[in-house]
């Protein structure tokens, strides 16, 4: 596999030349910080400097996220290039889980530990570690498991820190990051600060119409609710452009903040699928919800570029997703 491909830091700076490899993975640089250590920025009583709020500097989260991710996401590479296998299945016998998804979270959980210490984790593989910090870090080793599995290169490990508990409906994200080992592709974001593809920040589309609007979704693993959502897409697929499965709630999420896609809506989502992806697409400006008007969360993560997005809403009730 070339190399270039597989290494987040490599492909980053070839579309970013502004950025070194160094830069991705010290966080000192990636913050943009020059008066302050890396120390500094990974040590929980120094980082609380009062830069963006009395309790959390959230540029510092930001280059504590984007360093763990992106050293994640090289081993993640790295194993799949050497193979895969299937180490379990969880709901049913198509939600599986590979030796690699619970070596990148142990890793992860192992990284973060060590450069926040006293943080709470709360990962996809493993049980939550209770936070002493009012910080947790929410983290999906592999989103698009089975993508990883086949070889699709549309998987990416997505990493966010929140502030509160691993509840969705009453944490507050404060920065997050997703990448794309295999395009290279690393998307950050923090509150207040915009999101970014690289250093290049990111906007979404503006289309004319929900008629000319790109809509993604998912499918449960369970075969027949998968049958059921198959019929809620058949009532709203003659009014958009056309629709994508993909296979990747981070990515998909990035993809509308980046105005690859003009909507994207799903349900049955946990909270470390959505976790980076939803505040990279709020600080892009999309306007992401969940139920009734609530945040994003397991019952529904919608999000749309803004010119469509009440028109998505009237069609997702529409058709009864």
């Amino acid at each position: 596999m070339n190399h270039d491909r597989t290494d987040p830091q490599r492909a980053d700076r070839d579309s970013d030349d502004d950025r070194t490899a160094d830069d991705l993975t010290d966080p000192q640089r990636a913050s943009g910080d020059g008066d302050r250590t890396a120390d500094d920025l990974t040590d929980p009583q120094r980082a609380a400097d009062g830069r963006r709020d009395e309790t959390h500097d959230v540029a510092a989260l930001l280059a504590v996220a984007l360093r763990v991710t992106t050293e994640a996401a090289r081993l993640a590479a790295a194993r799949r290039a050497e193979g895969v296998e299937v180490a379990d299945t969880k709901s049913s016998v198509v939600d599986v889980v590979t030796h690699t998804d619970r070596e990148v979270e142990a890793f992860l959980r192992d990284r973060l530990a060590e450069l926040r210490p006293g943080d709470g984790f709360f990962g996809e593989e493993g049980d939550p570690d209770d936070s002493s910090t009012g910080l947790t870090w929410v983290v999906d080793p592999i989103d698009g498991t089975v993508n990883f599995l086949y070889g699709i290169p549309q998987w990416a490990v997505s990493v966010a820190v929140v502030e509160g508990g691993p509840d969705p409906l009453t944490w507050t994200a404060l920065a997050a990051c997703v990448v794309n080992p295999l395009s290279g592709e690393v998307f950050t974001a923090s509150r207040g600060g915009g999101a970014r593809l690289g250093e290049a920040p990111l906007v979404p589309s503006a289309p004319a119409s929900l008629a000319e609007s790109l809509f993604a979704t998912g499918f449960s693993y369970d075969s027949g609710r998968r049958v059921e959502q198959a019929a809620v897409l058949g009532r709203l697929i003659g009014r958009v452009r056309d629709l994508r499965r993909l296979g990747a709630a981070s990515l998909d999420l990035c993809a509308v903040a980046a105005g690859r896609l003009d909507v994207y809506a799903e349900r049955g989502l946990k909270p470390w699928d959505h976790a980076a992806g939803v505040l990279i697409a709020q600080e892009a400006g999309v306007v992401v919800h969940g139920e009734a008007g609530a945040a994003a969360s397991g019952e529904l993560v919608v999000a749309a570029a803004p010119g469509i997005a009440a028109d998505t809403d009237a069609l997702l009730a529409d058709a009864g997703f």
